[in-house]
């Protein structure tokens, strides 16, 4: 009968490691699946956005050909630092651009809408100051996407 005063210290412990067992096997299943595949649906969703954004700034700094005599235009794109917690890149190819990053799961390509003879060139790199510099000439209009 001596032992009765140490019973209700083992039921506490015997508590207490149930709820770090229940704690860390919850931790484990939430961080080794659900997590990191919500983080990704996220980040491609994201990166669809930017990419899309970055597009639609493009397609509104060109001039329409009517206008288009000679000018020159420099215009700021406000785009996320990081996506998916890593930087990134948009790139020109050819009349469309391009999302680059590390993870495979975030990318994408977008064809822009822009009259006929415009030349596109350059990139953007999240760690920089995107910038559109559009110039038009007798033989279309110039863009340049610069960071």
């Amino acid at each position: 009968m001596t032992d009765r005063a140490v019973t209700g210290a083992v039921g506490k412990l015997l508590e207490l490691a149930l709820v770090v067992l229940f704690v860390g096997l919850l931790s484990t299943a939430l961080f080794g699946g659900v997590v990191p595949e919500y983080r990704s649906a996220a980040g491609a969703e994201v990166g669809e956005r930017t990419l899309a954004l970055g597009a639609q700034r493009v397609q509104q700094a060109v001039p329409p050909a009517v206008d288009a005599i000679h000018a020159n235009a420099t215009y700021r794109v406000d785009l996320p630092r990081t996506i998916h917690g890593e930087s990134y890149r948009i790139r020109a190819e050819g009349r469309a651009l391009v999302l680059d990053h590390p993870a495979p799961a975030v990318g994408g390509r977008v064809r822009l809408a822009v009259p006929t003879g415009t030349t596109i060139s350059g990139a953007w790199t999240s760690r920089g100051e995107p910038l559109i510099r559009v110039t038009t000439t007798e033989d279309g209009p110039t863009v340049r996407l610069d960071a």
